[in-house]
C-alpha cells in the first residue's frame, strides 16, 4: 500500500502513523504534513509507521481531520442524503460522518425540509475551503465518455423519473437512461444499482440495462433459477407456462429470459421441467 504524497480533502488517503498522542494518532503524508486521527478511531493494533487508509474532512472548527469511517459519497461523487437540519443559511444532511454535510441555500433547487431525502453532489467550496452538498446535479456530469464500452458493468444512481424511463448517474460522471419497457423491477429516485451499458449515444448519454448483456445475461438468469431451487429444496412450482408477472416477482426476470434459462439448464442436465414444476437433478 503506497503512501499518499499529499493530504487531500474529501478523498481516501493512505497515510503513515507518525506518532501516538493523547488526542489520537497523527498521520503523515509523504510530504511530511500530518493530520489527527481522533482516539475514537485508533485501535490497539495500530503502531507507529503503520499505513492506514482514512477519509479526510473538516471538523466543526474547520480543522482537517481523519476518520476510518466512510461517508455516503466523497468529493466529486453523488449520493442520496437525508435532511437533518435547516437554517436560514442552508441545510444539513446526514452523510454518515459525525459532522453533517452543509448544503448552502444557493445550492438548493427548492427549499429543504427535515426528513426528506435529496440527491446531491459533494463539492469543494472555494470560499469556505470546506466540502458542501449541491443539488445542481447535471452541472458536474460529463458529455465525453471515456473508458467505457458496451456490455460493461457500471454503478448507477437513479436521479429522476421521466415518461421514457429513469434518468441515472453513471459511475458518478455521466448521464444515462433506463427505459420503462425494459425494466422488470420497481425503481425509485435514490436507488443504487449495478447496470450494463447497451449503447453510448453521440450526445454522450448512455442507454443502460439492469440485466447483463449477451451471454452474461443468460448465465445470470440461469444462476437465479438455480439459486432459488437450492433455497427451496430443489423443487419450484413453475414452468414454461408460468405467468409473466409471477415470473418477474419471483425470479426478477422477464418471461423470455426465464424460458431461456430453463432451456439452458435442461440442456446442461441440471434440471427437469415438468407440468407441476422445476426439479433439480
Amino acid at each position: 500500500m503506497q503512501i499518499s504524497q499529499h493530504l487531500v480533502l474529501g478523498t481516501l488517503n493512505r497515510l503513515r502513523i507518525d506518532r501516538l498522542t493523547d488526542p489520537g494518532a497523527f498521520l503523515a503524508a509523504e510530504d511530511g504534513k500530518d493530520v489527527l486521527l481522533p482516539n475514537r478511531y485508533v485501535t490497539d493494533a495500530m503502531q507507529v509507521d503503520d499505513l492506514v487508509e482514512v477519509f479526510l474532512y473538516t471538523d466543526s472548527e474547520d480543522r482537517l481531520v481523519a476518520t476510518t469511517e466512510r461517508p455516503r459519497a466523497m468529493l466529486d461523487q453523488y449520493g442520496f442524503f437525508e435532511v437533518v437540519d435547516v437554517t436560514r443559511y442552508g441545510a444539513f444532511v446526514d452523510w454518515g460522518l459525525p459532522k453533517d454535510l452543509f448544503v448552502p441555500k444557493n445550492a438548493q433547487k427548492t427549499p429543504f425540509r427535515i426528513g426528506e431525502k435529496r440527491i446531491l453532489h459533494v463539492s469543494y467550496d472555494d470560499q469556505s475551503h470546506r466540502l458542501i452538498g449541491e443539488e445542481k446535479l447535471t452541472k458536474y456530469l460529463e458529455t465525453k465518455v471515456k473508458g467505457l464500452r458496451p456490455t460493461q458493468a457500471v454503478e448507477l444512481l437513479v436521479m429522476a423519473r421521466t415518461p421514457m424511463g429513469f434518468k441515472v448517474i453513471v459511475n458518478h460522471r455521466y448521464e444515462g437512461m433506463l427505459y420503462h419497457n425494459e425494466l422488470f423491477e420497481k425503481l425509485a429516485v435514490g436507488d443504487s444499482r449495478t447496470g450494463y451499458i447497451k449503447m453510448i449515444r453521440p450526445d454522450g448519454k448512455i442507454d443502460l440495462s439492469l440485466q447483463p448483456i449477451g451471454a452474461a445475461k443468460s448465465d445470470m438468469a440461469a444462476e437465479k433459477v438455480m439459486a432459488l431451487l437450492e433455497a427451496h429444496g430443489g423443487i419450484l412450482p413453475y414452468n414454461y407456462k408460468s405467468d409473466a408477472e409471477l415470473v418477474q416477482n419471483v425470479f426478477g426476470l422477464s418471461r423470455k429470459n426465464f424460458k431461456r434459462a430453463l432451456t439452458a439448464l435442461q440442456e446442461a442436465g441440471k434440471i427437469e421441467v415438468r407440468e407441476n414444476g422445476i426439479f433439480r437433478i
